[in-house]
């Protein structure tokens, strides 16, 4: 972990419970206040989960200023303000710092893309404008684009760039990537069905799917690991794995938004292009989680 460490463990990327006529806060501090009493370690708003790409501006801001206000500093809060504008980035950026954020989310630009050269100056220009670390976040599935080692390397250095969301599903440049950066970058699993092996290359935990449903235990995953009980860790990470499938089984977040939904926690809504999950996928993952013990 680096001097400038946002957090250890597992961190949520929480939904943001909506109806037809916008966020339900009132469920949003229920499961925000929920996440925390569970022992999550950090909780991510307004990202891919989140529907941060089909919240307005308006509510975007106020679903930040919202977590930051509601954690009360229990918990760091790290905004996703990422943008394929980076402008717009960067005034999401200083709004989340102003509000007290302690860190931002910030994911590759999706649609324009960018060469590596574009990378480094657009997050560079991000983290001058930032007061609070940056995430760079590489989900070369989802954004077309995706971040070379050589790319975190030349960026490690920047005093506002603290760690890597990693979703690019490739161990072997995750491995690369450590060996560039050490110990200046912290590296967080952006998948659930990789955080132990990211874990093993000096990983400082999960920016998680999962631990919506289970904070606790996907907090618990990590803990095991980094207190030397490598074996059980090993196995929460066999064990949930089924579970994790089926949270993917279709476009994160329509399935995690169904299994919320079930436990009580926010509608199955989601704004279009998302729909609700199918009727054949859905009996799957409400029959894991019953088999979890998470709904009756």
């Amino acid at each position: 972990m680096k001097q400038n460490s946002i957090f250890r463990g597992a961190a949520t990327a929480l939904i943001t419970p909506l109806t037809r006529d916008g966020i339900d806060f009132a469920q949003f501090k229920r499961l925000i206040d929920w996440q925390i009493d569970e022992g999550i370690d950090a909780l991510v708003i307004a990202g891919t989960t989140g529907e941060g790409s089909t919240l307005t501006d308006a509510e975007h801001r106020e679903a930040i200023r919202f977590a930051v206000e509601t954690a009360a500093g229990r918990v760091p809060i790290i905004a996703g303000t990422g943008s394929n504008d980076t402008d717009y980035a960067i005034d999401l950026t200083r709004f989340s710092c102003e509000v007290g954020a302690d860190a931002m989310l910030v994911v590759t630009p999706y649609y324009n893309k960018a060469t590596q050269k574009g990378l480094i100056r657009m997050y560079e220009t991000i983290a001058d404008a930032s007061t609070k670390p940056l995430i760079l976040y590489n989900v070369p599935s989802r954004t077309g684009v995706g971040i070379e080692p050589k790319t975190y390397q030349a960026l490690a250095d920047h005093p506002m760039i603290s760690a890597i969301k990693e979703a690019n599903g490739n161990i072997s440049k995750i491995v690369e990537t450590r060996a560039l950066v050490g110990d200046k970058l912290d590296i967080y699993s952006g998948n659930d069905d990789q955080v132990v092996p990211i874990l093993s290359v000096g990983g400082a935990g999960v920016i998680s799917v999962l631990s919506n449903l289970l904070p606790r235990q996907t907090s618990e995953m990590c803990k095991r690991f980094f207190a030397g009980d490598l074996e059980g860790s090993l196995r929460m990470q066999l064990d949930y794995l089924p579970l994790i499938n089926a949270l993917f089984s279709e476009v994160n977040p329509i399935p995690v938004k169904a299994a919320m939904a079930a436990m009580g926690y926010c509608e199955d809504f989601l704004r279009l292009p998302l729909t609700p999950m199918e009727d054949e996928h859905r009996a799957v993952l409400l029959s894991l989680m019953r088999a979890h013990g998470l709904i009756a």
